[in-house]
């Protein structure tokens, strides 16, 4: 595939500042996060004195988080899946669009996925672009920062099934599409759309 030449953040800004004179815009980061019946340990507290014990019972069975945030916002929303691949991300994306009311500019990595045909056929219809960061970057993507929220009621923790786990974290990713103000803290980098006028609290 010919590599399509990446524009600067100051020129996306200004870019998204020129296009919102004319029609609103709004400028998402989305990202995919897997999770599993492999737990996630994490640091955790014991009495002083005392070794922390966490139990594990590691299985190779696997869910995928598809995290679609505006930064800007704090507005987020959340999608469960078997699998990443291009269909997926596609059908997905698809459904993602159909909710919003206003044209799109997604923020994406490279992942094999978020650059093949079918995905850049998704800009056809002029309702949404996409604007990939650098690669080997996963500091200038915003919704990595999800990923430590939707993985609080998993951590340390052992599932029987995978669909015991699918319940917990998305009771997770809907109460978090509820809290913009803690997303946008999180989210919300300086150089954003937006970032200049904002000061994280947290």
């Amino acid at each position: 595939m010919r590599p399509r030449k990446r524009r600067s953040k100051n020129k996306l800004v200004a870019q998204v500042e020129a296009a919102r004179a004319e029609r609103s815009v709004e400028v998402w980061a989305m990202d995919e996060h897997r999770v599993g019946l492999k737990p996630i340990l994490r640091r955790t507290w014991a009495r002083r004195g005392e070794r922390p014990q966490v139990a594990v019972r590691p299985r190779y069975e696997w869910l995928y988080v598809y995290a679609f945030v505006c930064p800007e916002t704090g507005e987020s929303e959340f999608w469960l899946a078997p699998s990443v691949n291009s269909a997926m991300f596609c059908e997905i994306t698809a459904a993602f669009l159909r909710s919003r009311e206003q044209a799109v500019l997604l923020v994406l990595d490279q992942a094999g996925w978020h650059m093949s045909a079918e995905t850049l056929a998704l800009e056809a219809d002029g309702v949404l672009a996409f604007e990939h960061l650098p690669p080997y970057s996963p500091e200038l993507m915003p919704a990595e920062r999800l990923w430590e929220l939707t993985d609080e009621r998993l951590a340390n923790r052992v599932f029987e099934r995978l669909a015991d786990l699918e319940a917990v974290l998305g009771e997770t990713c809907v109460s978090l599409t509820d809290q913009p103000a803690r997303i946008q803290s999180r989210t919300l980098y300086h150089w954003w759309p937006g970032g200049a006028d904002h000061t994280s609290t947290e």
